[in-house]
């Protein structure tokens, strides 16, 4: 029975060492361009945290989150493009945009161009806070990614 709980006890109480340092995840926001030179852009968080969260809620999303599940794989992609762009992490990035996007569109409107950037926070020495864009990609027609 000792054998057994040596066994399981670092698995119920995991040790935390395996992080070197805690550095702040990149945002991703996007924004919609009517031509690829767009000077009036207004960037937008995608998927922004809730300011509140009710405990029914919280309770819920221990036990199934699967939105959350994908924003961590998005974190993930982000933080390569931030260390090592590659297509894959960009193009990921662009499809659950876009999907999203396509959710709330009307069926016969005019589709755009979708930009997204990455964007770390930070705060400054006298307290406000300093936006830091890492990455930005190039404008996408946003038909061209609600139909891959």
């Amino acid at each position: 029975m000792l054998s057994l709980l040596k066994l399981l006890l670092p698995a119920l109480m995991p040790s935390w060492r395996f992080f070197q340092s805690v550095d702040p995840s990149p945002r991703v926001e996007w924004a919609l361009l009517n031509s690829a030179d767009d000077a009036s852009v207004q960037w937008q968080e995608f998927r922004p945290r809730p300011q509140h969260l009710p405990l029914r809620a919280m309770a819920q999303r221990l036990l199934w989150n699967p939105r959350w599940n994908e924003s961590l794989f998005l974190v993930s992609c982000a933080e390569r493009l931030t260390l090592a762009p590659t297509s894959h992490s960009e193009q990921e990035i662009l499809r659950r945009i876009s999907a999203e996007i396509a959710r709330s569109l009307p069926p016969a409107c005019h589709l755009p161009l979708l930009q997204f950037r990455l964007v770390f926070l930070d705060r400054g020495e006298d307290g406000e806070i300093i936006k830091a864009v890492t990455y930005q990609s190039e404008p996408q027609p946003l038909a061209g990614l609600i139909a891959a």
